[in-house]
């Protein structure tokens, strides 16, 4: 799932963006980042939260929320959803509602310098925008990126 998440946020832009997307995903940037993952569900092992969902007569994982845990809070000065993805075969079930509902009450325990949840989404993501818009997100400024080898 975490490769579609970011192929996905890769798709949303031009195709400078989404070969940097598609290039990061090595073996070690999978090892690093699920480290990482490993120090934050560490620190609070509600960061990380699964949906699943009804398969047969069983349960398949269907989509995942990961929000920041407290001690990173000062980095926005809020808490942070780093990344909800939904399979695409679910979307529209109810699970991204019942995913964000349950990082909103992860981040309800956190103590932050603001009362807010943040999260960022490709201003092209039409679909995105409008499922946060419909759970009361406003823009609150926003991100500009630049790349790190390139002089003043």
């Amino acid at each position: 799932m975490k490769r579609a998440f970011e192929t996905g946020l890769g798709a949303g832009g031009d195709d400078q963006k989404e070969t940097a997307y598609a290039e990061k995903l090595t073996d070690d940037y999978r090892t690093r980042w699920l480290g990482w993952v490993e120090e934050c569900v560490a620190e609070n092992p509600r960061t990380v939260l699964l949906g699943t969902v009804a398969d047969g007569g069983g349960h398949r994982l269907g989509g995942y929320v990961f929000l920041l845990p407290e001690s990173l809070a000062f980095v926005w000065d809020a808490a942070v959803v780093n990344e909800l993805y939904v399979d695409p075969q679910y979307r529209g079930t109810g699970l991204a509602d019942e995913l964000l509902s349950a990082a909103v009450a992860v981040a309800r325990d956190q103590r932050l310098p603001l009362d807010r949840l943040l999260l960022d989404v490709d201003r092209a993501n039409d679909r995105a925008r409008a499922f946060y818009d419909a759970h009361g997100f406003e823009h609150w400024g926003e991100m500009l990126a630049r790349p790190l080898e390139t002089d003043d």
